[in-house]
């Protein structure tokens, strides 16, 4: 992970019937639960992504860059800067990724050398809502960011014994950026008839993320220029309960057979 000068910008880094694990483009992002050593799957809904959470259980954000270019990934959760703590916004500090490299995001940055671990908590338990940010609670964001192309250098061509212009020049292919340190290492679902509906686990309270314990994760300072201060890309990931999933219809649940009182005419003998 680097960092960029904005610390001064300080940088740091459908669905069908199975589910996907992965969202975007310029990069993808995955989330994994910690306590059941799995990625995530990822539910869509209504133009949204989805993953089902579990209260207690540690999780990461992986981010992998899918692009032969440097990237500046600005992270969001709960509408927190993961890096900074501050009320998300794209201008802000963020991890940056050489071409193709990913980085798992395992926590609030708390130093250049350890992070807070990320855990599913109740709503009121986020971090979020402890610093008095409550209306963002329940959704991870990665705002992704290229690299403003740097001017190639120009050297003179040497003269030639004809008396050719010596001033022609030709450009130079740049230098490639240094390699950032790793730091640790469609269709939409069909609503549910009435019957089954009534059956359906019920709404529960909503998840946010928690601001665990210390763990190390190293990174260091690195210079990013940003191409645009709009971002190429804007990933999202909403996360609940796997209760509060099938409330919303993300998820379908198990169909439940319906008992119904007059299935037969006569009473059959007993096996």
């Amino acid at each position: 992970m680097r960092i960029t000068s904005q610390f001064a910008a300080c940088a740091l880094v459908a669905l069908l019937s199975a589910p996907a694990a992965a969202v975007g483009t310029a990069a993808e992002v995955t989330v994994y639960d910690r306590a059941q050593g799995r990625v995530m799957p990822v539910y869509r809904h209504d133009g949204r992504f989805y993953v089902v959470g579990k209260p207690g259980n540690e999780y990461r954000i992986r981010v992998q860059n899918r692009t032969q270019e440097e990237i500046l990934a600005v992270v969001s959760v709960d509408g927190v800067n993961a890096v900074s703590g501050e009320t998300a916004a794209w201008d802000q500090t963020g991890y940056v990724l050489s071409s193709y490299q990913s980085y798992d995001i395992a926590g609030w940055r708390k130093s250049m050398q350890r992070v807070a671990a990320f855990f599913f908590t109740q709503h009121d338990n986020s971090y979020a809502t402890r610093t008095g940010r409550p209306d963002n609670v329940g959704v991870i964001g990665v705002a992704v960011f290229s690299k403003k192309a740097q001017p190639a250098a120009v050297v003179p061509r040497p003269r030639m014994q004809r008396d050719e212009p010596a001033d022609s020049p030709f450009p130079s292919s740049a230098d490639e950026a240094p390699s950032v340190a790793n730091a640790a290492g469609r269709s939409e679902r069909a609503a549910e008839s009435d019957a089954a509906s009534r059956f359906a686990p019920q709404p529960e309270k909503k998840l946010g993320t928690g601001h665990g314990r210390s763990q190390s994760a190293p990174v260091t300072y690195t210079n990013f220029e940003r191409a645009s201060p709009t971002p190429r890309e804007v990933i999202a990931i909403h996360y609940d309960t796997y209760q509060n999933l099938v409330a919303l219809g993300v998820i379908r649940a198990p169909r439940v057979a319906v008992p119904t009182p007059f299935p037969g005419q006569f009473v059959p003998d007993p096996r």
